[in-house]
């Protein structure tokens, strides 16, 4: 049995809990709030997310993040991604964590804004982490579903093959799979991207438009996110494989996707802050597309998705004109 920290208390963080305790660890989960703490400690429920899954035994929770770390032999970042690099900021103070050998695992799926830095590399640098000792997991990763133990697969990435192998032995459940691959750039770009792509595919649907049209923007979505993937460094493969199609399909398609949920709010009508006010939780390709399109034109890639995308979050233009303005675009080979 593994000792196991997940800084982080919302869905992802307390769906991932169940998965490592199923999978007969013991697990930390390391709460800003006392109430969530409490309420998993004294009633194996988070109050506030997924109240309905019981953790079980193995699950307890703390706010202290010094007693989250103690002698772990597998620390898991499941928080927001802009909220990210402050939080590791100050862990990087606490001895707990800068002493520890553990591998870290990031479940953060976004680009920061002003860095244009993944997720990885914002915990390697604020955290003082060892590349070698990091790990991303993605795929599709609808929270509510691996938490009823749904039948789900993923892909952990790392640098160092034996850290993904280690990861990927701690987390095997009956109903979770993970697959390894050494492609952190493309796994991790690909759980970003796709968020961008979902609240497009969101205000399509609140549009209503078809499956044709749906399944169009999905398409051209994936196509620009691998162009751009592959332009920062990772693999074309990785992005037809979990991470890419499985994830952004999953993303784009499920009521349960908060950015897919989102942008069909936009879709109605609501205006950026309605829309937000009626969301639980965050959608993170709202900030994260901003970021995307910052390294398409960095990187020469064309991405007129995100471009509309990002048009409609910043009052621009309107869904309703975004998806015209798209299909105007010049015919030319299909890749």
């Amino acid at each position: 049995m593994a000792q196991c920290c997940i800084l982080g208390a919302g869905n992802w963080a307390t769906a991932f809990a169940r998965v490592l305790a199923d999978a007969g660890h013991h697990v930390t989960v390391v709460a800003r709030r006392p109430a969530v703490a409490d309420g998993i400690n004294q009633h194996r429920h988070n109050p506030d997310y997924l109240s309905d899954i019981d953790l079980g035994d193995r699950v307890d929770a703390t706010t202290d993040p010094v007693r989250g770390l103690a002698g772990v032999d597998l620390i898991v970042l499941a928080l927001p991604a802009q909220q990210l690099r402050g939080y590791v900021r100050h862990l990087a103070t606490l001895p707990v964590w800068r002493d520890s050998t553990a591998p870290v695992l990031s479940l953060v799926k976004g680009i920061e804004t002003g860095t244009d830095m993944r997720m990885s590399e914002v915990i390697a640098q604020a955290g003082g982490v060892a590349p070698e000792r990091l790990a991303v997991l993605s795929g599709p990763n609808l929270a509510r579903e691996i938490a009823e133990r749904q039948p789900s697969l993923s892909v952990v990435a790392a640098h160092d093959p034996a850290v993904a192998r280690r990861i990927q032995q701690l987390c095997l459940t009956p109903s979770f799979r993970t697959y390894t691959v050494d492609d952190v750039v493309g796994v991790e770009f690909a759980g970003a991207a796709k968020n961008v792509i979902a609240l497009a595919v969101g205000m399509g649907e609140g549009l209503g438009y078809g499956h044709n049209a749906l399944a169009s923007l999905i398409t051209r979505g994936l196509h620009q996110v691998a162009a751009l993937g592959e332009a920062l460094g990772g693999r074309r493969s990785t992005f037809a494989g979990l991470a890419g199609l499985g994830d952004l399909v999953a993303t784009c398609m499920s009521p349960l996707s908060r950015n897919r949920t989102f942008g069909e709010r936009l879709g109605r009508g609501l205006d950026v802050a309605e829309a937000s006010r009626e969301s639980a939780g965050v959608a993170e390709g709202v900030a994260t597309s901003r970021a995307v399109r910052d390294l398409a034109r960095a990187y020469g890639v064309e991405m007129p998705i995100v471009e509309g995308v990002v048009a409609v979050l910043e009052g621009r233009t309107t869904p309703a004109a975004m998806v015209p303005v798209l299909m105007e675009r010049e015919p030319k080979p299909e890749l």
